[in-house]
This record gives C-alpha cells, sequence and structure tokens, in this order.
C-alpha cells in the first residue's frame, strides 16, 4: 500500500523541520510512505533550505494558495503518483512513531480518520491551568461535531487534561485539517478542497461533502500528535485568523445551513461591522471576492 503524506509550509521552515524530523521515525508497517512538502511560496529561505532535504519530495507554488489550494496541489500529485493513502499534516505538529500503523488499520471501518491531537507544550490556550506533569496531555482535538445552530466546529475534549476520557474511538462530524488521513477513493468522488476558503472551514466542508457521498469520519485515540496550535497564522486570536473564520462561516453557512441560521449567521456579523476586521471579511463575502480575498 502506498502512503502519501502532504506537509503544507509557508514561512514556517523551523516548525516544517520538526515535523519532518518527527515524520523520519515513523513505523511504516513495510508500506510505501512518500512525504511531500509543498510550499506555499515561502519568503523566509523555506524553498531553498527545503530543496536541499534527502527524502522527501518538494513542491514550490509560485504564490501562496492558501490551505486549500496549496494541500490540493500536494493532494493532486499524490494522487496521480499513485497514492491509496494521503495524510494531510499541519507543519506544525510534532506525530508519534506509530500514528501510520494505528491510522492504516482504521481505515477497514472507516474513510476519513483524524488522530488524538494535543497541544504540544507550551502552546495550551490557558498555560496557566496546567501543572508541568499535565503539559503534552492537554487535548487539542478528541472528535470534531459541528454545531449546526452557530456554525461553528467544536473540538471535542479540548483544554482538557487526558486521563483516558477519549480512549474509545467515534464516529465524528468532521476530521480536522490539522491531521487528516484520506482513502484515495473520497477525493476521487467529491473532489479535492473548496477554494473558496482559503483558509479555515475547508476541513469542515469537505468532510460534510463526504457525509453526504456516504463516507464514514472517524476519530482514532490510539493514532497520536502534537500540535503548535495557529502557528501558521499568526497565533489564535490574529487578525488573520478572524478575518478567514469570519467570511468562511457565512460562507459555509451560505453552502449547507437553514434558512433561519443563514440569517442568524449573517445578523452576528452585522452587528460587528464596525471591527475593520470583520467588515472587510463580510464584504467581501457579499462581492464574491473568496479565495485569498483582500486581506493580503
Amino acid at each position: 500500500m502506498k502512503i502519501a503524506i502532504i506537509v503544507l509550509n509557508y514561512n514556517g521552515l523551523e516548525n516544517t523541520i520538526d515535523c519532518l524530523n518527527s515524520l523520519k521515525k515513523i513505523e511504516t508497517d513495510d508500506h510505501i510512505v512518500e512525504i511531500t512538502v509543498v510550499d506555499n511560496n515561502s519568503q523566509d529561505g523555506s524553498q531553498d533550505a527545503l530543496s536541499k532535504l534527502k527524502d522527501i519530495h518538494l513542491i514550490p507554488n509560485s504564490q501562496n494558495l492558501g490551505y486549500s489550494g496549496g494541500n490540493n496541489t500536494g493532494i493532486s500529485d499524490a494522487l496521480k503518483r499513485k497514492a491509496d493513502l494521503i495524510l494531510i499534516l499541519n507543519n506544525d505538529t510534532i506525530v508519534d512513531k506509530e500514528i501510520l500503523i494505528h491510522l492504516v488499520k482504521k481505515t477497514k471501518s472507516a474513510d476519513i480518520i483524524s488522530p488524538k491531537i494535543y497541544f504540544n507544550p507550551g502552546f495550551e490556550f490557558h498555560k496557566e491551568r496546567y501543572q508541568k506533569s499535565e503539559l503534552g496531555r492537554v487535548i487539542w482535538y478528541a472528535g470534531g461535531k459541528i454545531d449546526w445552530e452557530n456554525i461553528i466546529g467544536n473540538h471535542i475534549g479540548v483544554d482538557e487534561i487526558d486521563r483516558g476520557q477519549f480512549n474509545k474511538s467515534a464516529e465524528v462530524d468532521f476530521a480536522t485539517g490539522a491531521a487528516m488521513f484520506v482513502e484515495r477513493g473520497v477525493f476521487e468522488k467529491i473532489g479535492l478542497f473548496d477554494e473558496k476558503y482559503f483558509l479555515y472551514l475547508e476541513d469542515m466542508d469537505f468532510c460534510v461533502r463526504a457525509k453526504k457521498a456516504g463516507f464514514k469520519i472517524m476519530y482514532e485515540p490510539k493514532a497520536i500528535i502534537w500540535h503548535k496550535n495557529a502557528q501558521s497564522v499568526q497565533g489564535s486570536g490574529s487578525s488573520l485568523q478572524d478575518y478567514f473564520i469570519t467570511r468562511n462561516r457565512l460562507l459555509f453557512a451560505f453552502k449547507f445551513a437553514k434558512l433561519r441560521t443563514k440569517v442568524a449567521v449573517l445578523r452576528q456579523n452585522l452587528v460587528h461591522f464596525n471591527n475593520p476586521t470583520k467588515r472587510k471579511a463580510l464584504l467581501d463575502l457579499i462581492s464574491f471576492r473568496l479565495g485569498a480575498g483582500t486581506y493580503f
């Protein structure tokens, strides 16, 4: 079986190197594993440095295509190279060496799988809440549930210390794009990520389309990674994050939600129209300036 691992880099060379170093240690169980790094036109010397690394396939994009477009570049390449399974992985993650063994086993009962994800030590939302001995065991993702009334993707277990309460595999609403293991047949049937999102909620969109097509999405706790939260978007709560989440919640709602939810989400954003970032996001949506929009 051939497995492609896709790591997207954008001005994040140090994180990407850390991620790749952890991938060097993974147990492959005799599967063929190819690691592809897609560089989204970084300006920090990433392409030159990455081109010198052995055992990776580097794809340099000529412009920043965002999470959706950048990963689509890698997915398309992996499909052409006859990959049976594709692991889409954030560059700000560190993987457990047995991750592939557990993810591959889960493909017997699921088509899209995400692992248990901890905050990397020191990157928790509430750093003051935890003892030193608890770091590395604080949950970032133990499954995904969509709040359809408010169009929010909730991470099950977020901020909780892992005491074994999320040790059962379960079917979920969405797999997180931070670490998403997908069988090639899913892409062949429903297509790739919707590039109108550029960044944020494209994973939820993809999973909703997959479920509508009859595919099963699971959380697998035996597979584990650690996440340096929001390192690719200037940190949690940044204006970049605010812009794309604001715009893309509306985009997602208009595609999939009930009429009353569409209206409610629109009203929520109109209340914050004086906020320049949210105003720009709303105006870009209604004028169909999607993808990168006018943020860059």
